[in-house]
């Protein structure tokens, strides 16, 4: 042994004896308990958690809708307390210092307030090792007493710490951490603490059995990451503190200009374009003053308490209680810019309204997304989440139709959050297929419902419909006016001299039955699509003198319009009905190039801009432009805002050949980002689009261009195999995954990533649905938002023609309306085809698993959902018990979503508590009637199983709160739509309670049927709640007064006798107007709100009893189990039957037990994917095989009697059974 060596080890032994001999007694355990198991089950011989007593009260004011209350709480671990409203302004000071790059004061607000807890940076610090400002920021949320989970997440700390310093030779270092930071864990575990003392003994501290597999630095951090990341989400303290409300962008400037607006509508006699020079005063439009001084206003003395309101100005806004009244653009634009081209927001607000006292002080309907803002923090714009914004024509206001509801949605960017998941391998670049269009491209427009639709206009006026799914042409129009003799006669004159026009723009209406075309000749056609084609003329509209250069769709007042510009310099709105000229907006200095309607805080308002680059804004009303600013490079510029309505864009080319592409900050009027990459041209612009609320793309250069949203530098690009002219035409369709590209040689391009080759795939020989257009029809029919067109003696400014023709939506008078004449045409068609059913009675004909069950229990599941999120299915079985899968992200599941290629864990929390609902007095749970309703961001879950109603936290499976005991027993639960706060509750005495939970009390009570409520579903579009009953009745009920407005009883087929407590469920389609009506004995699709039966479709006999059905997310299919075990899948708009799938395709086969399953759920947003219950406890989960991408066939040999539903009344039979 060497000198040193032997002096080193005597040094270190000495050096232990004296930290021992200070610090603890003398100890010669040699088994070091340092893994993280041990760990946790040495530190504390007790759990010293807190309970806190959480009421329904305060999970629903305090975590979900923390919004007009002046209670007080207290911040949890902290021992502050603060108004409600002030947690909020806290809120938005951080989104405000974020959005200015105040970093370090954001994080400083986050640990001095313990409001949100920034996991994004406190990563950043753990894996920097930046442990002084890891404690600092965690000491604002938790101390080290405060609870175990606290405990555990100090010391992992400081034992890495310590771990860092022994590896780096340091120790000295070891010893301090050892000293000040580890010693205090010692009064729990004085074992422990001596086994770590120990350490300093080693070499290597590798050398310990329990450290050999250590590895460096980096991975140890990120091991020990992980661990703390787990601690703090089931820390009670971190409760709500770790997900940042969804905000709309620059939320508190928007409130700031709100209250400009409320003391400039006070003025006495109020200046059209006031000029706001500061904020520390309140605004008048006196002239004494710079800014008017006066006293302050009572509107605007407190901002936080309350505060009196003046006679006839009550609250606007989210946090009031009253409807909104209309005003001008909630964007902020400033008015009288300051001679410069993107003036600061200093300059204050824009124009002014004279306020509608009546619509003010209106009450609103069920809650509106607006008045809702934080609930389950959804976004403020929560109407944007299903939207899709085109920056040609396709108006953002109008996409809440039912035409344009989709199963996705992305999310915006929220503060401390990543905004989306996306990366450009999202984006679609691989070309699919050429289209030879014959003439130059120079727009185009995808169905906004029926996707694999393309709209195409040209140079030499053509306009073509493409089935991309069978790369035929539908339609083709040659340009053609259709009564000239009551054209102007300028253009009569011009026509005679010269017949040739181009397609200047082209459109479909937001729920796909109309669509626009904006001509090179003063003229806007309009035509109504019925599918395949079936094209007709609707009206005919001599709009602007010369070219009419845009042209789009606007809902403004719940009326349809259509919104043109031109070379007049002038913008009008039409009704897209009569087309009867509405507004006539004046202003532009030169031509008009552009319109972008848009609809945001309940204010509908036109963008538009013209080729000197000169861009206004006007709202439906006749005072004129609010807005006044020159675009970048004064380009003639193309506006369009990102899919969720919240971003706007722009991209120009000026006359230099320059092209802009920037972000607008829609506050302050100013651009926000410029994108770098476009090139320079000699001649022609360039065009954009934007996709899934994270991309931009340009056609620039030969070449499409693609940028993230939250970027400036170029991302990517593609040359679509080339053959692109300098400047292509693209167009992206709803979803973001295909992609139209014009090419030099006169035709088109689809470019796709997988989905859109998956979609169109699955598309192959479909033909269009024009069934799915005529619903959304025939619903605006029933709204009375459109009158039939084709109404005579309708003035239509200068020209305007309605030709003869069938209508779309037929008045009391006629005696068939457009549903009953396309479900005929629908069927005439289908009778001509035979229909291949698609048999799976094979494992190997599809994917299925069973999901892991490790318990001994073998109930029956009762119900069963997907999480909204899709990585996790919930279910509940028939003892009560609740059981959670959930996937995780990895190799063989990158998106980390539910599927059946990967097994999930059945996840439990660490205190390995289970969900278990109350049952009171019940003999027997097995017999109570099972319920239960997921919250909007999966955070809670409530349900009954005869007992109690419980409120479960999925993170902790702890109950929250119990509430209503029996009896009634609950049998049915569903929250409002638009407001977590509102629940409807079926109960088993066959009434209905409407209770809220933010008051605690039941709301009003439902009476209409005679046996338990087996079924509720809202629809937001109809606002209305309908229910079914044991009794097999469906009634309709207004959410406005709750009152009843309709019911019908279900017809049962003949033969069949139900049972007694059969249930008969509900839901509504994605267009919120039809109904699925699911029964023992039928399908049937009924039409809310008068419940007229369209179809209904009966089952073989072979099958036994329905036991439940489901839409697919897209709507699109319909899921059927039955009781000998096969499931059958639907086409939901014919009800004809596409495929059948035999119990022995996912089930094993064991002639001794009868298992079949009970419930069924649709994955949200994997269309083809579905999970069932079964009687035997077990969940599987079933898809079909990646080589399919679908359920079921085509249409196969023409001229056969295939399957048909009936309508009305009779239950479809004969030919479809014998099939099964």
């Amino acid at each position: 042994m060497s000198f040193p060596f032997l002096l080193s080890r005597i040094f270190h032994y000495y050096l232990y004896r004296l930290v021992v001999l200070l610090f603890a007694p003398i100890s010669l355990s040699l088994s070091l308990k340092l893994s993280t198991f041990s760990l946790y089950k040495s530190l504390l011989k007790e759990e010293r958690e807190n309970s806190i007593s959480e009421t329904l009260r305060s999970v629903f004011e305090i975590s979900h809708h923390p919004i007009q209350r002046k209670e007080c709480l207290t911040c949890w671990g902290k021992g502050k307390v603060m108004s409600s409203l002030s947690r909020e302004l806290v809120f938005l000071i951080l989104q405000f210092l974020d959005e200015e790059k105040f970093k370090e004061s954001v994080h400083r607000l986050e640990h001095e307030s313990g409001f949100f807890f920034n996991m994004r940076y406190f990563e950043e610090l753990v894996t920097n090792g930046e442990w002084d400002d890891v404690e600092k920021y965690l000491s604002g949320f938790t101390k080290v007493d405060d609870n175990r989970y606290s405990m555990k997440i100090f010391f992992e700390i400081q034992k890495q710490k310590y771990l860092e310093a022994l590896d780096k030779k340091d120790r000295s270092k070891a010893v301090e951490i050892l000293v000040k930071d580890l010693k205090v864990f010692s009064a729990f575990n004085e074992e422990l603490f001596k086994e770590i003392t120990q350490l300093l003994t080693l070499e290597n501290f590798r050398d310990n059995e329990q450290l050999s597999k250590y590895g460096d630095t980096k991975s140890a951090r990120g091991i020990m990451l992980g661990e703390l990341k787990k601690l703090i989400e089931a820390n009670p303290l971190f409760r709500e503190k770790l997900t940042f409300p969804s905000l709309k962008n620059s939320r508190l400037r928007t409130l700031i200009n709100q209250s400009l607006n409320w003391q400039h509508q006070l003025c006495k006699n109020p200046k059209p374009n006031p000029d706001i020079k500061t904020l520390f005063i309140d605004h008048s439009c006196g002239q004494s003053q710079p800014n008017g001084a006066r006293a302050p206003s009572p509107v605007t003395t407190s901002l936080m308490g309350g505060v009196p309101k003046p006679a006839g100005f009550p609250p606007l806004g989210a946090h009031g209680p009253f409807q909104a009244a209309p005003a001008p653009l909630p964007t902020g634009w400033m008015g009288n810019p300051a001679g410069m081209a993107h003036p600061s927001a200093s300059t204050g607000p824009i124009g002014f309204s004279p306020i509608n006292t009546s619509a003010m002080l209106k009450r609103p309907r069920t809650p509106p997304p607006t008045n809702n803002p934080a609930v389950d923090y959804q976004t403020a714009d929560s109407e944007h989440v299903f939207k899709r914004t085109r920056a040609f024509g396709m108006s953002d206001e109008v996409n809440h139709m039912p035409g344009n509801i989709l199963p996705i949605g992305y999310s915006g960017q929220n503060h401390g959050q990543t905004s989306s998941s996306y990366s450009s391998d999202d984006l679609p670049k691989a070309v699919v297929m050429n289209l030879n269009q014959g003439s130059m491209v120079l727009c185009m427009d995808f169905h906004p419902m029926q996707q694999i639709l393309l709209l195409v206009g040209t140079i030499s006026g053509e306009i073509m419909i493409w089935d991309l799914g069978s790369r035929e042409k539908l339609v083709q129009k040659d340009f053609k006016v259709w009564d000239l003799g009551v054209c102007s006669m300028p253009l009569q004159a011009s026509l005679t001299n010269d017949n040739t026009t181009s397609v200047n723009c082209v459109t479909w209406s937001p729920d796909g039955t109309l669509f626009g075309v904006a001509y090179s000749r003063h003229i806007v056609q309009i035509y109504s699509y019925h599918g395949g084609d079936d094209l007709r003329n609707h009206l005919e509209i001599e709009a602007h003198g010369g070219n009419v250069n845009d042209l789009a769709f606007s809902y403004p007042n719940k009326q349809l319009c259509i919104v043109t510009c031109g070379d007049d310099r002038l913008i009008k709105v039409w009704d897209a009905v009569t087309g009867a000229k509405q507004y006539t907006f004046e202003g532009h200095e030169a031509p008009v190039y552009c319109v972008c309607p848009h609809f945001k805080e309940n204010i509908q308002f036109i963008f538009s801009t013209a080729t000197d680059g000169n861009i206004k804004a006007w709202l439906y009303d006749n005072i004129g432009s609010r807005v006044d600013y020159d675009a970048p490079g004064h380009s003639p510029t193309t506006m369009a805002y990102s899919t969720d309505g919240t971003r706007l864009f722009s991209c120009g080319t000026n006359k230099e050949g320059e092209s802009f592409l920037v972000e607008w900050n829609e506050s302050e009027g100013a651009v926000k980002r410029t994108y770098n990459g476009l090139g320079k041209r000699a001649m022609g612009f360039v065009q954009f689009d934007t996709t899934k609320n994270r991309f931009l793309a340009a056609g620039d250069e030969s070449v499409v261009k693609f940028w993230d949203m939250d970027g400036v530098n170029l991302l990517t690009t593609t040359d679509a195999e080339g053959g692109l002219p300098a400047s292509p035409c693209i167009r992206f369709n709803k979803e973001g995954i295909l992609l139209a590209v014009s090419t030099n040689e006169n035709g088109i391009k689809i470019l796709a990533n997988q989905d859109g080759v998956r979609l169109l795939r699955t598309m192959e020989n479909r033909s269009f649905d024009a069934s799915r257009v005529a619903s959304a029809s025939v619903m605006k029919g029933q709204t009375s938002t459109m009158p039939a067109f084709g109404a005579p003696n309708t003035p239509a400014g200068p020209m305007e023609r309605v030709p003869p023709m069938p209508s779309m939506v037929m008045m009391s008078g006629e005696s068939r309306n457009l549903a009953d004449r396309q479900r005929i045409g629908d069927e005439a068609m289908e009778k001509s085809r035979m229909w291949k059913v698609t048999e799976i009675s094979e494992p190997s004909q599809c994917r299925s698993s069973r999901l892991p069950d490790d318990t001994s229990s073998a109930m029956r599941v009762t119900r069963l959902i997907y999480t909204n999120s899709g990585v996790a299915v919930l279910a509940l079985a028939a003892n009560a018990v609740h059981k959670l899968w959930k996937w995780q992200r990895n190799d063989r599941n990158s998106t980390g979503k539910a599927t059946a290629s990967v097994l999930p864990q059945l996840w439990q929390p660490v205190s390995g508590i289970l969900m278990t609902n109350d049952v009171g007095d019940t003999t027997n749970p097995e017999e109570a009637v099972a319920c239960f309703a997921l919250s909007k961001n999966d955070s809670y879950v409530m349900s009954a199983s005869g007992g109690k109603i419980s409120l479960f936290n999925m993170m902790t499976f702890k109950t929250m709160t119990t509430f209503m005991p029996p009896p009634p027993a609950a049998t049915f639960l569903v929250f409002h739509p638009q407001d977590n706060n509102i629940i409807a509750i079926g109960m088993d005495d066959s009434s209905i309670q409407i209770y809220n939970v933010r008051v605690d009390e039941v709301k009003t009570k439902l009476k209409g049927h005679h046996k338990r409520i087996t079924g509720l579903a809202f629809s937001n579009l109809l606002n209305v709640l309908v229910s079914s009953g044991a009794d097999s009745q469906l009634c309709v009920w207004s959410t406005d007064a709750w009152e009843k407005q309709t019911s019908k009883q279900l017809q049962i087929p003949g033969g069949r006798v139900p049972a007694a407590h059969g249930d008969t469920r509900v839901q509504f389609h994605q267009d919120q107007t039809h109904l699925l009506v699911v029964h023992e004995s039928q399908i049937a699709i009924f039409e809310a709100p008068k419940l007229e039966c369209l179809k209904q479709w009966g089952p073989r006999e072979a099958s036994g009893a329905i036991t439940h059905a489901t839409y697919s997310c897209d709507s699109q299919s319909i899921y059927v189990t039955f009781e000998d075990g096969s499931i059958d899948i639907l086409t939901a708009s014919t009800l004809r039957l596409r495929c059948r799938i035999s119990s022995t395709a996912y089930l094993p086969t064991n002639p001794n037990s009868r298992v079949y399953p009970l419930v069924i759920a649709a994955h949200p947003s994997e269309p083809n994917q579905f999970a069932v219950g079964l009687t035997d406890g077990g969940v599987c989960i079933i898809e079909p095989l990646e080589s399919e991408g679908k359920w079921g066939g085509s249409p196969a040999v023409e001229g056969g009697v295939g399957p048909s539903a009936t309508t009305g009344g009779g239950v479809a039979n004969t030919t479809d059974q014998t099939q099964r």
